[in-house]
């Protein structure tokens, strides 16, 4: 990845920039972040992935998508180098962004790891700041099967002198980043030790209030003069205007209430269940679909009994089978049924859903983006 910056021209250095990493939150985070540096002025690019309906979205400048045709031309004039150094397609894209950063000549750029930390593409930045939203039991095929082990893949963002932000305090991996901050002499925060209770945004969701206090923290934290309570609150309250942010806790329609959230894991999925248990609806129909390597069984396990439940796939190889899922209703009890297609699913709770009860459509990033 350092080869393909130099060929690049290091636009990486080019650039101050904020790096996040995470299990859950990441991306609101990023997003919340960009929308208050907005608002004080800056020009922010963001970059998150994955994206939900167009490659455009996971690269934005000022909340604006990046060009297509400079996807188009960055590919055509340097697809040469891309074929001989064997390019994986997240370092292609790592580095497409960084350029067009670089072109436009952004001030900041908050950039969102895309799986773990110290191996990740984005990790060739040098960045005035770190951030890890939390720790939690997701990819471990890759990152490990222990919260101390994935937060030590994570802790590989932490640079040297460089303060770094933590959401959650978690006694498994606490010892893990005091180590890894003290080893760098990085300056550690704990976000969660500085409540902001009294802080609000337009992003729905129970789990939004932490990374709304990991947001805040990081932004005191930078000490950026242009930053002031008045751009915190704004940017807080207008982070999907700002930044364009699609499928947190997205209402698509009111009668009957439906709900888009790309929750995927064990940990995401407590807190939907939480503030939908929290609602008072006639019934509950859930529109769920996986990729594989999730642990289904600590999510099936947490599911409303009386739900009812609509299974599909999502339209990519990973996709988890309708059969495990089936299996996995069966064990919990589940009133279920299963679906070839997610529109069909959606389309079948649609038309079950009395005008007072709540659709809730997740399971997937992929989910979700076939029906917005």
């Amino acid at each position: 990845m350092l080869a393909f910056m130099r060929y690049l021209g290091n636009p990486n250095k080019r650039f101050s920039s904020i790096h996040i990493a995470g299990t859950n939150g990441k991306g609101s985070t990023s997003h919340m972040i960009t929308s208050v540096l907005m608002e004080a002025g800056h020009k922010v690019g963001l970059y998150t992935s994955p994206h939900l309906k167009d490659f455009t979205e996971r690269v934005r400048i000022n909340g604006i998508e990046m060009d297509s045709k400079y996807v188009v031309d960055f590919v055509q004039e340097h697809q040469t180098y891309f074929l001989e150094a064997k390019l994986s397609f997240f370092e292609l894209t790592v580095g497409m962004a960084f350029s067009y950063f670089k072109k436009h000549q952004i001030e900041v750029a908050v950039v969102e790891v895309g799986l773990g930390g110290s191996l990740d593409a984005t990790n060739i930045i040098s960045p005035v700041l770190s951030i890890i939203t939390n720790i939690g039991l997701d990819h471990t095929q890759f990152l490990g099967t222990k919260l101390s082990e994935i937060a030590r893949e994570k802790a590989g963002i932490i640079k040297p002198k460089t303060p770094v932000v933590i959401g959650e305090t978690q006694a498994e991996t606490t010892n893990v980043f005091v180590e890894v901050a003290d080893k760098f002499k990085a300056p550690i925060v704990w976000a969660d030790q500085n409540p902001k209770s009294s802080l609000k945004t337009d992003l729905k969701g129970l789990y939004q209030q932490k990374n709304i206090q990991t947001a805040v923290t990081a932004l005191e934290a930078l000490q950026f003069k242009r930053i002031n309570e008045d751009c915190i609150v704004k940017g807080l309250l207008n982070v999907t205007e700002n930044t364009g942010l699609l499928g947190r806790w997205q209402v698509l329609n009111h009668e009957p209430k439906v709900v888009a959230d790309i929750t995927h894991n064990a940990e995401g999925f407590r807190y939907a269940v939480e503030q939908i248990g929290a609602t008072n609806y006639q019934n509950f129909h859930f529109v769920l679909g996986f990729v594989k390597g999730k642990k289904l069984e600590d999510i099936f396990s947490m599911l409303p009994k009386d739900g009812i439940y609509y299974f599909c796939t999502p339209n990519i190889n990973r996709a988890e089978q309708l059969s495990v899922l089936e299996d996995l209703a069966e064990k919990h009890k589940l009133h279920s049924k299963t679906f070839s297609t997610i529109i069909q699913a959606y389309e079948s709770a649609v038309e079950n859903a009395k005008k007072n009860d709540f659709i809730f459509v997740g399971g997937s990033t992929f989910v979700v983006a076939e029906i917005l």
